[in-house]
């Protein structure tokens, strides 16, 4: 099974490092028009900055240069832009390419969403719920999500679901969460099928379909959410909507685990203690054990020491 993902792997890069191949050569087309966007932009069009920091940001015709990408988006933020001011808010936030500066991150990304820049409303919405460099501030946060999706952000519904799943800011309405995450799901929102998945293995808001659940699960993981990867690997082990297959959720949790998700080492831990889908290891289930309290699973936590 891990052959064939692997394979799979590489299936999708393949053209990936055809089109940078043909880019480095000067024949692809889409290297002309970064370079057009490049002349455009030095003659003075904004736009033309902003189409050629997305290119410099993921490498696509060019080397990939996040602090020329950075510059590039300033021009765009400075020239009427607002999904140029987005883009620089998020680099600021994250310090990439940039030094980071959360106060001028949040205030760029106001600049962006007030201008219709809608991914720049979601990732506001996200620091006000989290209260990542201010005041956490649910409702506004939730405003925030819906002025995203109703512009069909998909980010925006994912997190405005999330919201209602909770009751956190709104009166909570699973049915609803169930409508907006398969909204942001169809579109490839991860966050979304995680959130619809997690909503059909409960039955809540959705009907029970556990087989539903574990193809979400495995669409969520496939678009880099590890809650995703978690949950399917939870699947594959209890065989819940899958064949129960302990090398497939040994795997998919060392995956999890290996990006910081604690239930994910705990489960891992748990599979090398009995030799389920991997060697039998205790001293390497203790080890993950503590890394899994470590990530705040208090049930990992004081575990003996293998003998």
């Amino acid at each position: 099974m891990i052959q064939f993902e692997l394979a799979s792997i590489a299936r999708q890069l393949l053209p990936t490092l055809l089109v940078g191949a043909s880019a480095f050569s000067g024949c692809h087309p889409g290297n002309a028009e970064a370079k057009a966007f490049r002349a455009s932009c030095e003659a003075g069009d904004a736009k033309a900055c902003h189409a050629f920091a997305e290119r410099l940001q993921k490498g696509e015709y060019v080397l990939r240069d996040a602090e020329r990408a950075a510059g590039m988006f300033e021009q765009g933020c400075t020239g009427g832009v607002p999904e140029s001011c987005a883009s620089l808010g998020v680099m600021l936030q994250r310090g990439t390419g940039v030094e980071r500066d959360s106060s001028r991150g949040q205030e760029l990304l106001t600049q962006g969403c007030d201008g219709g820049a809608l991914d720049g409303c979601v990732r506001l919405g996200i620091l006000f719920r989290e209260g990542a460099g201010v005041n956490p501030d649910v409702p506004r946060a939730a405003a925030l999500f819906r002025k995203g999706c109703d512009g069909n952000e998909a980010a925006g519904c994912a997190q405005l679901g999330t919201l209602l799943v909770a009751g956190e800011g709104l009166p909570q309405d699973v049915a609803q969460a169930a409508t907006l995450f398969k909204k942001a799901c169809d579109a490839d929102d991860g966050l979304g099928c995680v959130g619809l998945g997690r909503l059909h293995a409960a039955g809540t808001g959705a009907p029970r379909n556990d087989s539903l659940a574990a193809a979400l699960f495995k669409k969520g993981c496939s678009y880099g959410k590890r809650e995703g990867c978690y949950d399917l690997a939870l699947a594959h082990e209890l065989g819940r909507g899958v064949p129960q297959n302990y090398e497939e959720a040994s795997w998919r949790f060392r995956w999890a685990c290996d990006f910081d998700n604690g239930e994910a080492c705990a489960h891992l831990a748990d599979l090398h203690e009995k030799g389920a889908g991997v060697n039998r290891d205790p001293r390497r289930a203790a080890t993950l054990h503590r890394k899994a309290c470590e990530l705040g699973v208090t049930a990992s936590c004081n575990r003996p020491e293998p003998t």
